[in-house]
């Protein structure tokens, strides 16, 4: 499956969840959906993304929270798993796992695909974790996966694309903070 194709699976079934889209699906995810709850998180430190999403379903427990990273951004930051374990929210982490850094360069990952991220979040604490490799079991299943409780890791196995620029933000970072605080504010999205 296509990044994009997994993406638009993960797009109807997200209902009124926050999104945090970083790295790759940065550039794909506005495509598919432009909600105030969608934040396309481009820090200049790979892996921050589910830290920021669990900052955000701690902070907003009557809400669900989906972070949408990449294979590389994860194995930049592991410990978030132990943390996210060990403060349970409403956090669905979602790996577009293609064997590649692909914003930077396309360079391969080291061990991949021989890295198993259910296993390194269940080492972690995290119960309920998935795996995809295909489209159609992706599209059969998604709806199951986004249901509470929280935490899920959604392991989808994707095709990697040569020739990827970093993506930019469809907004500011200032303009996509302003506008996820008058929504979270509101409450009425």
């Amino acid at each position: 499956m296509t990044a994009e194709q997994a993406l638009a699976v993960l797009a109807q079934h997200r209902g009124n969840a926050m999104v945090i889209t970083t790295m790759g699906a940065v550039g794909i995810w506005p495509r598919l959906s432009d909600t105030p709850l969608d934040f396309a998180y481009m820090p200049s430190a790979m892996g921050e993304g589910p830290a920021l999403a669990l900052g955000l379903a701690l902070a907003q427990p009557q809400r669900r929270v989906i972070a949408i990273c990449g294979d590389g951004s994860l194995l930049m930051n592991l410990g978030c798993l132990v943390t996210i374990a060990n403060y349970p929210a409403e956090l669905y982490l979602v790996i577009l796992d293609n064997g590649l850094y692909e914003v930077t360069g396309g360079q391969p990952i080291v061990g991949s695909r021989r890295i198993h991220f259910g296993l390194l979040a269940q080492g972690a604490g995290i119960r309920r974790t998935y795996h995809f490799t295909d489209l159609q079991s992706w599209e059969q299943s998604a709806g199951l996966c986004l249901e509470p409780p929280g935490p899920v890791v959604i392991w989808l196995e994707i095709e990697g694309r040569l020739g990827q620029k970093t993506p930019s933000p469809p907004r500011s970072m200032r303009d996509q903070i302003e506008r996820l605080h008058r929504a979270l504010a509101i409450g009425n999205v």
